[in-house]
Order: structure tokens, then C-alpha cells, then sequence
């Protein structure tokens, strides 16, 4: 319990390191990923405000196994057809303290592929 617990705020640490330089504004939101063990979000922030514009999870998306790459596209795919629809083109993208590869970088890179630009 401990180790998990241990690398749980070493990922909180380096989110907030990335959170110091990548804000979200209205004309060019952020991003932000968060993946358990079973699952995978998104959430669109505008961070002037401090409010939540959009999200998608494999949750919403009711996907049998929501926590594989598979389901990480599909999630990124919904998102960027969220933003495009609610007139949002462009973005930053929030790693939430992750490695980017996996899950995370499927995620990123359906959502290029849908019509986001970051």
C-alpha cells in the first residue's frame, strides 16, 4: 500500500510541475487526463474561470474494457468531436503527470487525428 501511495504523489508532484506552465484559457483550453486501473477521462478546463467546458470518460462511453489503449482512442476520438462541435479547435494537453506513452499518448493522438490541434 505504501509504494502505491508513495508513487501517487510523486505523479501529483510532477502534475503540478507541469500545471505551472500549462494553463487553459478560453480561446485555447486545456486538456487534462486522468486514467485509473479501469478507466479513462478527459476533461476540457478553462482554467481563467475554473470550470469544467467538457468531458468524456470510457465510463460515459459505457466500453466493456475502459481500461486498455483501445479505449483510450475511442475516448480521445469523443472528446475532440465534443470540442469541435462546442467550437473549440485548438487546445493544450495536460499529461496529468503520466508518462506520455500508453494509454495517455493514444488518447493525445486520436484527438489530433479527429481535428484537435495541440
Amino acid at each position: 500500500m505504501f509504494k502505491m501511495q508513495k508513487k501517487n504523489e510523486e505523479r501529483i508532484r510532477r502534475h503540478k510541475r507541469v500545471r505551472r506552465i500549462v494553463n487553459g484559457t478560453p480561446e485555447c483550453p486545456r486538456l487534462n487526463v486522468f486514467r485509473s486501473n479501469a478507466n479513462i477521462y478527459a476533461q476540457v478546463i478553462d482554467d481563467t474561470t475554473g470550470k469544467t467546458l467538457l468531458s468524456c470518460s470510457s465510463l460515459e462511453l459505457k466500453l466493456e474494457n475502459g481500461g486498455n489503449i483501445e479505449a483510450a482512442k475511442k475516448v480521445g476520438e469523443a472528446i475532440a468531436k465534443k470540442c469541435l462541435e462546442n467550437n473549440i479547435e485548438s487546445i493544450r494537453f495536460d499529461r496529468g503527470g503520466y508518462v506520455y506513452h500508453g494509454r495517455v499518448q493514444a488518447l493525445a493522438d486520436a484527438a489530433r487525428e479527429a481535428g484537435l490541434k495541440f
